[in-house]
């Protein structure tokens, strides 16, 4: 009875190491294969957002400097021309492909309203499009 007790364990022993190592191999290759994927993803998304980012960040900055020069231009009762020169500056420093005309300040009795309108290409190696901004900012004079 033992013996027959050994040989049934030796012959389950050869079972499992047979179903163990036929399923070790076919998971090895699903394992390469998700891991390329998920670093192909990582690798686009890594990409996509070095090229959008800085587009978005510039705006951003642009946005907030128009806040200030909007608040301080009531204040200091600056014209439209020094407001648009230096916003103008700010977006050569930022290089924001807008000229010096598309900087739009208009004064009215309330205040003070400025805007830009302006579009950034962007290139991804198989698809080009562009992203368009258009902050815009208002100083209201409190006194009036």
């Amino acid at each position: 009875m033992q013996s027959i007790l050994i040989l049934f364990y030796r012959e389950s022993l050869a079972v499992n190491r047979r179903t163990y190592s036929s399923t070790n191999h076919s998971q090895r290759g699903e394992g390469r294969l998700k891991a390329i994927l998920y670093t192909l993803f990582l690798v686009a998304g890594v990409f996509a957002a070095v090229k959008v980012v800085p587009a978005y960040v510039s705006n951003y900055q642009l946005k907030d400097k128009m806040d200030e020069q909007a608040r301080f231009a009531v204040v200091n009762h600056y014209t439209q021309e020094q407001i648009r020169d230096i916003l103008y500056k700010v977006v050569q420093d930022l290089d924001i492909p807008a000229n010096r005309e598309d900087i739009k300040v208009e004064t009215n009795y309330h205040g003070i309203v400025i805007s830009v309108q302006y579009s950034i290409p962007v290139d991804f190696i198989v698809y080009k499009t562009e992203l368009n901004f258009t902050p815009s900012a208002e100083g209201r004079d409190i006194m009036k």
